[in-house]
């Protein structure tokens, strides 16, 4: 009789490989960054913040980003918390754009819109840790993503990266992007939704704001722009002086979801897009950027989300700072272009610093 062993280790592997896959899955992790008292942790799953650490003016370590504990809820997340969105971030009006006289066609996943790259979207597939410093005074960490032709309906491979690096209590944010053969529209945005009051303290309406653009690229029903810029002068959207977002917020049906083309334009240089000040916590979050536009968003759409520790948000219980290119920019000439040409790089730089008032 020949030797059972061989055919039942054979049968051991077989199973092993019908259960694993061929090759192991991706590893989805958490990742932490800290300096001082100051401390932020991520995941590879769409290359996230999952917490940002930091005292108040009291000297309380409190998380300020809405999030989720475990990986399977980010997993399974269909807010963005944290997310690095693309390859377009906001939205495509009928999901679907012309270039060099060729139509494509995305993936609608915002009624007949593509928002945030469509279903899957950079923010929902698994990011290599490239690099992971946590030590000295300018701690980073650098995920990378190999994007392929046709994903999601994008013509053109695309190298992608995000790098996040702590400098005292300031956050960089680096976003690369990097078209191989194909030219293609590449849009990516940082999607953390803040509270700086802490991420279990309630709603974001008594925080006080202020947004260095004069216009907005005004909206249809659907959240797609016209095309047009307009002044926010005399409207809700005007908070050119800082103002407390409960004092317009009750002007607009649901709450903030506008892109506003910011003073200045796209830049070499970093200049500041918003400014947010929690006076009960002495909290405040500048944003700076070298894109043209930041989208204010209020989370709006937030109801009965259960998050960090049980705590369950609704609306407006937290604040979007999203700097990018303008939406739809596929669609409108008039648009700044997002239209990255084959062995060009995409850069998309923000910084976000933390200081104390009060």
């Amino acid at each position: 009789m020949q030797n059972p062993l061989p055919l039942f280790c054979f049968l051991i592997f077989a199973l092993w490989v019908v259960a694993n896959g061929a090759e192991s899955k991706p590893e989805i992790g958490f990742y932490e960054l800290k300096t001082g008292d100051f401390s932020v942790k991520f995941t590879n799953w769409g290359a996230r913040v999952v917490s940002l650490v930091l005292p108040n003016k009291h000297g309380k370590l409190e998380d300020i980003v809405l999030g989720y504990d475990s990986v399977e809820e980010y997993v399974n997340d269909t807010t963005n918390f944290g997310a690095t969105v693309g390859r377009v971030a906001n939205r495509i009006g009928g999901a679907q754009f012309i270039l060099d006289g060729t139509l494509y066609k995305l993936i609608a996943n915002d009624g007949n819109n593509t928002l945030h790259g469509g279903p899957k979207g950079f923010g929902r597939l698994v990011w290599k840790v490239k690099k992971h410093h946590n030590e000295g005074h300018s701690p980073y960490i650098t995920f990378t993503y190999h994007s392929f032709d046709g994903e999601e309906g994008f013509p053109g491979t695309l190298s992608v990266s995000v790098t996040y690096t702590l400098t005292g209590h300031n956050m960089a944010v680096k976003m690369k992007a990097k078209a191989l053969n194909k030219a293609t529209p590449v849009n990516l945005a940082h999607h953390s939704y803040w509270n700086l009051g802490g991420q279990n303290s309630g709603d974001i309406l008594s925080n006080e704001i202020q947004i260095f653009g004069s216009h907005i690229t005004p909206v249809d029903k659907n959240l797609i722009p016209t095309g047009k810029l307009a002044s926010v002068k005399g409207t809700p959207y005007d908070f050119l002086k800082p103002a407390s977002i409960g004092s317009k917020i009750k002007g607009l049906p649901n709450g903030y979801d506008i892109n506003y083309a910011l003073d200045g334009g796209a830049s070499k240089k970093l200049k500041t897009a918003a400014v947010v000040f929690d006076k009960k916590s002495g909290r405040v979050m500048e944003v700076s950027t070298n894109q043209p536009g930041v989208q204010f968003y209020t989370g709006n759409y937030l109801v009965n989300v259960k998050g960090k520790d049980g705590f369950v948000y609704q609306p407006h219980a937290g604040l979007c700072l999203e700097t990018q290119g303008f939406p739809d920019a596929v669609n409108h000439p008039n648009f700044p272009s997002q239209i990255l040409a084959p062995g060009k790089t995409y850069v998309h730089e923000m910084l976000i610093k933390f200081t104390i008032k009060g």
